[in-house]
């Protein structure tokens, strides 16, 4: 956990690492699964210094863990696609839609 966090994070820290290692993820990816939560929830509440357009602007973490989890699952938001993008280097990226953005990187 970042320092800082108050007691209520270190809570949802814990509970989100369990639940993640009773559905068979390693310790590892347990504790990153759950890093990335409530990192996630701190940036959206104010509670980071810093944050990224996707943490504060995107839907909350148990939003999208429940559309994520039945049928008719849509992937990755546009945002996250187009941060992939421009980390790979994505010529045009600006101009593409969700699905041109999923055809070049290969999703």
């Amino acid at each position: 956990m970042p320092r800082g966090s108050g007691s209520k994070r270190e809570r949802q820290y814990e509970h989100i690492k369990e639940s993640a290692q009773d559905r068979g993820e390693s310790t590892g990816r347990a504790k990153e699964i759950a890093a990335r939560t409530v990192n996630k929830e701190r940036a959206r509440s104010g509670e980071s210094k810093s944050a990224s357009r996707t943490s504060t602007k995107d839907m909350s973490s148990g939003e999208r863990g429940g559309r994520r989890s039945g049928k008719g699952s849509r992937g990755p938001t546009y945002d996250q696609l187009y941060e992939e993008a421009k980390r790979r280097g994505v010529e045009g990226r600006s101009h593409m839609n969700k699905s041109q953005l999923q055809r070049a990187l290969g999703k």
